[in-house]
C-alpha cells in the first residue's frame, strides 16, 4: 500500500474552510429539538451474558424522531459508586452485535454503552437490531452514504447523528453514570459519531477519542479515494450528473469539520498515512480546526486499522490516567 496522501509535514497545517452552511447551527438545534419532544425513555434491563465479572444491560433509548435506538450498556460487577462513561460508536455497517465483544473498556474499570447504527448490521464486524424509518425513498447508490443525499433534512445522517447527540443524553439517565466524565470514543464511521457528539453535546462530552474518523472534508476525499463507502457517492454522481452541488450542499451539514470546531472536549486523534478508507487529509481537516487541547497519533505505514492493538492499549491507559 503506497503513500497516496499529502506527506505529513503538509498535514500538519492543512485547515481547508470548514464547508458549513449560513443556517448550520439553526439545523441542528432544530433537529434535536424535535427529538427532544420526545421522552429519551431509556431502558435498562438486566441481560445474561455470562460474564461473572461485568453486568450487562439491554438499553434501548429514543433517538431521532422518537425512534427506538438499541445499546449494551455494561458496569463491572458490583459496581456501587458512579463511574466515569465511556460511549462507544460502531463503524460503517457494523452493528451492537453480542456484549462479549464489548469488554475492553468496562475491564479497564469503566461504565459503558455501545450504540447500534440504526439500518446497519447487515455488513460489518457484528449484527444490529435497530431498524431505520427512513422519510423517504429516492434513488440512491448501495450503501448509507447516499440515503437522503438530495435534501439535509432528508439525509441519512441527520438520523444517525441525532442517536449519537440522544446516547449521550441517555446515558447520562443511569445513577452509577458520573455524568462530569464522559467521554465519546469510535473508529471509522463511529469516530465520526464520536466527533459529532462531541460538537452537538459541547457541555457534555468531556473527551473525544476519534480513530481514523470518517466523513470528514467530504470535498476533498470524495475525489481522493474510490474505497467504501466514499464510493458511493462518487458512484452515485456518476448517474446524477446535475446533483453535485447539491449533494456535496447536504454533505456539508454532516462534515466531521463542522463539529470539531464546536467541540469543547479533549480530542484523541488517530491516523494511518496509508488508509485510503479514510484518507489522512479527512482526519486532520477536522484535527485541524479544533481550538482547544489535542493530539493525535500518526502511524506512518498503517492503513485503516491505524494503530491498532497498540493503539487500543494507548486509548485505555489515557483515559484510566486522566480519571481513574
Amino acid at each position: 500500500m503506497p503513500f497516496f496522501d499529502m506527506p505529513l509535514e503538509a498535514l500538519e497545517t492543512y485547515r481547508p474552510p470548514s464547508p458549513e452552511q449560513p443556517n448550520f447551527d439553526t439545523f441542528w438545534e432544530n433537529t434535536l429539538a424535535d427529538a427532544r419532544t420526545h421522552p429519551i425513555n431509556t431502558q435498562f434491563e438486566p441481560f445474561d451474558a455470562g460474564t461473572k465479572l461485568v453486568d450487562v444491560f439491554d438499553m434501548q433509548f429514543n433517538g431521532y424522531s422518537g425512534q427506538p435506538i438499541k445499546a449494551w450498556f455494561m458496569l463491572p460487577a458490583h459496581a456501587s459508586k458512579p463511574l466515569p462513561a465511556v460511549v462507544e460508536y460502531i463503524g460503517y455497517g457494523g452493528g451492537r452485535g453480542y456484549p462479549y465483544s464489548w469488554l475492553k473498556w468496562v475491564a479497564a474499570g469503566f461504565a459503558y454503552m455501545v450504540m447500534d447504527n440504526r439500518g446497519q448490521g447487515g455488513s460489518g464486524s457484528s449484527p444490529g437490531d435497530t431498524a431505520d424509518y427512513p422519510e423517504r425513498s429516492e434513488s440512491q447508490a448501495l450503501g448509507f452514504f447516499t440515503q437522503g443525499i438530495t435534501d439535509p433534512q432528508h439525509y441519512y445522517y441527520r438520523r444517525l447523528y441525532t442517536d449519537a447527540a440522544r446516547a449521550i443524553e441517555a446515558v447520562k439517565t443511569h445513577p452509577l453514570v458520573d455524568t462530569t466524565r464522559i467521554a465519546a470514543v469510535g473508529v471509522s464511521q463511529g469516530g465520526a459519531l464520536a466527533i459529532a457528539a462531541s460538537g452537538l453535546m459541547p457541555e457534555d462530552v468531556s473527551v473525544c477519542v476519534a480513530d481514523v474518523p470518517g466523513l470528514c472534508d467530504f470535498k476533498r476525499v470524495v475525489g481522493l479515494t474510490g474505497q467504501v463507502p466514499y464510493n458511493e457517492i462518487s458512484t452515485y454522481l456518476q448517474t446524477q450528473r446535475d446533483q453535485v452541488d447539491t449533494v456535496f450542499k447536504t454533505l456539508s451539514y454532516v462534515d466531521g469539520i463542522c463539529f470539531a470546531k464546536r467541540s469543547k472536549a479533549y480530542a484523541y486523534y488517530s491516523t494511518g498515512l496509508m488508509d485510503m478508507i479514510c484518507p489522512p487529509s479527512g482526519v486532520y481537516a477536522a484535527f485541524n480546526h479544533i481550538d482547544g487541547p489535542k493530539e493525535i497519533h500518526t502511524y506512518a505505514f498503517s492503513g485503516h486499522e491505524a494503530g491498532g492493538e497498540v493503539h487500543q492499549f494507548k486509548k485505555i491507559k489515557f483515559l484510566s490516567d486522566r480519571w481513574n
